[in-house]
């Protein structure tokens, strides 16, 4: 049966998915309906080229090639005048691939994930349209400082390559709301990407951070950060489950902050010496004699699926013996981390350069009480 036969007058789509076709002959739809169309979907098909006929179809607004083999894009695409979405995944595309004027088109979304692209295709940094550029999955080693150029973007998805390096000119697209750069190498995060003022998901899993700037908690709108794999959080859990504040220092630190009265009448001498080795905390945001509740919520690995444990202990804050307490909210909604800002409280770790972060005006609120939109501080090492 002929393959347009089941396609009904007016209709603006053509969907030619998954029909196992090496070929498509254009020539078999009629006039009318090419210019009727405007969504065509070519994918999973074994197309080695993409049709001769395709520049035909004048109205044609999304364009899906995925899941062919192709290895080139031909010049004709680029007469699609009214293109503004062409989705490529999943392909044998490289740096030779694209129509050098590839970059006339209007797009507002391209997908080229899954292919095998070293660099970001200059044709794709003259997209000045482009509201979605998706190029996960290929073999990527940097970041063009050009990136800047793409001022439209809302959604960069760079996810699954070899990057290493964020360039601060990242930091120059105001639109932009969605940053994947997870499974990629990346050791740092330039502060400079503070200024992405519209950033509401950032993906950085399975990357080497151990570290994040302290200027990302200027990132207001920010409601997602994963950071899963990287060991920053690797050496957080650890310390979380293996170096818990001994039961000596919390009782200690019990009866200091509530100046419990002690002697050698009352206590073992060794515990009277431990208990006037207590220091005061340097940390001036320390609550002194008031009760500060630490909640943590520690993933439980050895399950099949995504589980957290929640302990409640309430501290006194303001004096210290050895142990390094922080207060934490951690949450881990299946791989989606949103950490508030932890803090050093009591401990030799007051005075480090590291705890000297602002208090985030969600740490001192019950978690219940807190609005989700209003989870979105981070975790720093």
């Amino acid at each position: 049966m002929d393959v347009f036969q089941s396609l009904e007058q007016g209709d603006s789509v053509l969907d030619l998915s998954r029909l196992d076709l090496d070929s498509v002959d254009m020539d078999g739809v009629s006039e009318e309906r090419r210019r009727e169309t405007t969504r065509l979907y070519l994918a999973s098909n074994r197309l080695a080229v993409l049709p001769d006929a395709l520049c035909l179809f004048a109205n044609l607004q999304v364009l899906d090639v995925s899941s062919n083999g192709l290895e080139l894009i031909c010049e004709d695409v680029t007469r699609l005048t009214k293109l503004k979405t062409l989705i490529a995944k999943n392909n044998r595309l490289d740096a030779q691939s694209l129509p050098k004027d590839f970059g006339c088109l209007q797009l507002e979304v391209l997908n080229l994930s899954g292919n095998r692209f070293e660099e970001l295709p200059p044709q794709c940094l003259k997209l000045r349209r482009l509201r979605s550029l998706s190029v996960g999955g290929n073999r990527l080693r940097a970041i063009p400082a050009e990136i800047e150029n793409l001022t439209s973007l809302e959604l960069l998805y760079l996810g699954g390559n070899l990057i290493s390096f964020i360039p601060p000119e990242l930091a120059n697209l105001p639109h932009l709301s969605y940053l994947g750069l997870c499974d990629n190498r990346i050791q740092s995060v330039p502060p400079q990407l503070t200024r992405l003022h519209s950033l509401r998901s950032l993906s950085l899993h399975n990357n080497l951070l151990t570290y994040l700037p302290r200027e990302i908690l200027s990132l207001v709108h920010l409601q997602e950060l994963s950071l899963r794999g990287n060991p920053l959080v690797v050496r957080f859990v650890r310390d979380m489950t293996y170096d818990p504040p001994s039961l000596l220092e919390l009782a200690g630190r019990s009866i200091k902050s509530r100046n419990l009265p002690y002697s050698p009448q009352d206590v073992p001498s060794h515990l009277v010496n431990y208990l006037d080795m207590a220091s005061k905390c340097p940390n001036p945001k320390c609550a002194g004699e008031e009760e500060m509740y630490v909640y943590v919520c520690v993933p439980v690995f050895f399950l099949s699926s995504c589980a957290l444990v929640f302990v409640s202990c309430a501290f006194f804050t303001g004096v210290y013996f050895d142990s390094c307490v922080r207060h934490i909210k951690f949450v881990d909604f299946c791989g989606k981390y949103r950490l508030p800002l932890m803090h050093y409280l009591c401990s030799p770790e007051c005075s480090s350069p590291c705890s000297s972060a602002p208090q985030s005006d969600v740490d001192s609120e019950d978690e219940s009480s807190v609005p989700a939109d209003r989870l979105q501080r981070v975790l720093l090492g």
